[in-house]
């Protein structure tokens, strides 16, 4: 696994980290409610069929914490503004966790320099009734675990992660989450009534052990997004690219597949 070097970009006075591997058509990847840490161990795969460009969300990682960050909108119009400076067309768009929200409410507003969406345990709805671990209620090490399915898989992420020399950087991550997500918790109360203007092919990926968000908020997006077309990846909790990666890089392949047989 082939980390790329991080480059810096700057997007309207806003300096952000920027990885970026292969060739062919472009898929930009959101990442979720952390920084985007280690190369993820699908990329390499990923690289060798597309332009995979990974940002660091501004207030995340190595990236600006810029003073006009306040909601999940303000990263959606900067993510268009940086699909425009990069003139980057006929995209893959693919999110995680709260970077599938990014990518939802993004594909709302504008399509015109879209191919394809991917949500990979986007958060951004809510269902009610449907029982769920609530992130900012847990110690950092329980937050870790309760991402994964398989205990071991969880234990070495919890030593990657929960070093002191990390310490400063996850509280910047989970600061800038908190003031994007606290209230109303993790989702946005006007969101779902505007999905239905998602005319794109439409990939949904989830868990079946997702503890953070459990397989009903995948059918949740299904009914609200019009044709989206779901896979549910067993004994995988909500980081199906890093848990299950082979899994993960087989429903990315079938879904272009069958958007190429579609064209």
């Amino acid at each position: 696994m082939t980390e790329p070097p991080v480059t810096k970009l700057d997007i309207r006075g806003c300096g952000i980290a920027l990885r970026r591997a292969g060739s062919g058509r472009p898929l930009l990847l959101l990442h979720g409610a952390a920084d985007v840490g280690q190369w993820l161990p699908c990329m390499d795969e990923i690289a060798a069929r597309h332009d995979v460009i990974v940002p660091e969300h501004p207030g995340f990682g190595a990236s600006d914490t810029p003073a006009w960050l306040d909601t999940i909108p303000d990263l959606a119009n900067f993510y268009l503004d940086l699909i425009d400076q990069l003139d980057l067309t006929d995209i893959d768009l693919v999110g995680h966790d709260l970077g599938g929200w990014i990518a939802a409410e993004l594909a709302v507003r504008d399509q015109r320099r879209l191919a394809s969406l991917t949500l990979v345990g986007a958060a951004g709805i809510h269902v009610p009734g449907v029982a769920q671990t609530d992130a900012f209620l847990r110690t950092d090490e329980q937050r870790i675990r309760d991402h994964f399915h398989d205990p071991a898989r969880a234990d070495a992420m919890v030593q990657r992660v929960l070093r002191p020399e990390t310490e400063d950087l996850n509280l910047k991550n989970q600061t800038t989450t908190a003031r994007l997500t606290w209230q109303p918790r993790g989702y946005d109360p006007h969101l779902a009534k505007w999905l239905h203007r998602i005319r794109l092919p439409t990939l949904l990926v989830w868990g079946a052990n997702d503890k953070l968000l459990p397989p009903a908020y995948a059918a949740a997006w299904q009914k609200l997004i019009p044709s989206a077309h779901l896979v549910v990846i067993p004994d995988c909790g909500h980081l199906p690219h890093v848990e299950q990666p082979a899994a993960f890089v087989a429903a990315l392949d079938n879904f272009f597949a069958r958007m190429r047989v579609a064209a």
